[in-house]
């Protein structure tokens, strides 16, 4: 089991690598560097493997697939995920790597909003498309994460093996997020200096492409983790739609003692019928969510136990703690 894992997902990225994977070095001596490359067409393999990395492929194509075959196959006290463009600062890895083993962080972001990304990113929807993900899930997660989309993370062991990824893109930094809000656990955030790609080097995220994937996963993920919430609007929304049009339907009866709109008034109770069940499927799925609430505790404090026991075999077969 490594103690520190450094987790560089990588397509075509042969004019940085290099750099990134010396920085790590430099920053982290004790770590090791796993560059996972993903059906690269250039160099990227070749010259992380030369730089001193431990480098293995993942065939399917996307960030997510990269992550969730990372998170399997890796075991660590502490991981950092970085980028393999160059625009994250390795220097900030040891502040980060600190929160994780000694102040009990499960995930600490690499903040970039808040000091150099909207003068250094010279993409102006990006600017527009982070800000509008962090407002959004800020407000519908009651919390108050300050980069939602960085991909330079440290992440704790329980983290890792307890997250399910299940987006295959860059959906993946979204998703990680409301894993770490949704299950209490401990986030914090180091700001860091944000630097553009230097030049020749090319963003594989489709603005508006992967822009409409963030947010659909957002949407899904609210629904998911938050039934209630999600349901009881639904209900509320046909509660007043069922109103809007059953109002003058009831006003025309009051005053001629006659129903002058049957269809309407049909529609109206199949819309109230359809809030009443919306309204107890939110109760349901409520009660179901905070059964796995209860079940994720137990799975984490089982998790615990066994990195107790694999600290334990390391130190067994060593004979000093790594």
């Amino acid at each position: 089991m490594d103690k520190i894992a450094v987790l560089i997902p990588c397509y075509n990225e042969e004019r940085t690598i290099t750099k990134v994977v010396s920085d790590a070095k430099a920053a982290l001596p004790e770590a090791v560097i796993y560059v996972y490359n993903n059906n690269s067409t250039d160099r990227t393999a070749e010259l992380a493997k030369a730089a001193g990395a431990v480098v293995r492929n993942e065939y399917q194509q996307g960030k997510g697939n990269v992550i969730r075959r990372m998170f399997r196959e890796i075991d660590a006290h502490c991981y950092i995920m970085v980028d393999g463009d160059d625009t994250y600062p390795m220097e900030a890895a040891r502040k980060m790597v600190d929160l994780v083993l000694n102040r009990n962080s499960d995930m600490v972001v690499g903040d970039r909003l808040s000091s150099t990304y909207f003068t250094e990113n010279k993409r102006p929807f990006h600017n527009f498309g982070n800000s509008l993900v962090r407002a959004s899930i800020n407000k519908l997660f009651d919390c108050n994460i300050r980069d939602i989309m960085t991909g330079y993370r440290a992440f704790s062991y329980d983290f890792v093996k307890t997250f399910p990824v299940l987006s295959r893109g860059f959906e993946i930094e979204t998703e990680m997020t409301i894993h770490a809000v949704y299950n209490n656990m401990q986030i914090d955030n180091v700001v860091i200096e944000y630097r553009d790609r230097p030049e020749g080097s090319v963003s594989k995220l489709n603005t508006f492409g992967d822009g409409f994937k963030v947010l659909h996963t957002i949407f899904n993920l609210y629904r998911n983790y938050k039934p209630f919430g999600f349901f009881g609007l639904l209900a509320a929304i046909l509660v007043v739609v069922a109103l809007i049009f059953f109002i003058p339907v009831f006003a025309a009866y009051l005053q001629t003692g006659m129903v002058a709109k049957f269809p309407t008034l049909i529609v109206c109770g199949f819309v109230m019928m359809a809030a009443i069940f919306a309204f107890f499927s939110g109760m349901i799925l409520s009660n179901m969510d905070r059964n796995a609430r209860r079940n994720f505790e137990i799975q984490r404090n089982e998790l615990h136990s066994l990195q107790q026991a694999l600290e334990r075999a390391d130190t067994t077969s060593s004979g000093i703690p790594k």
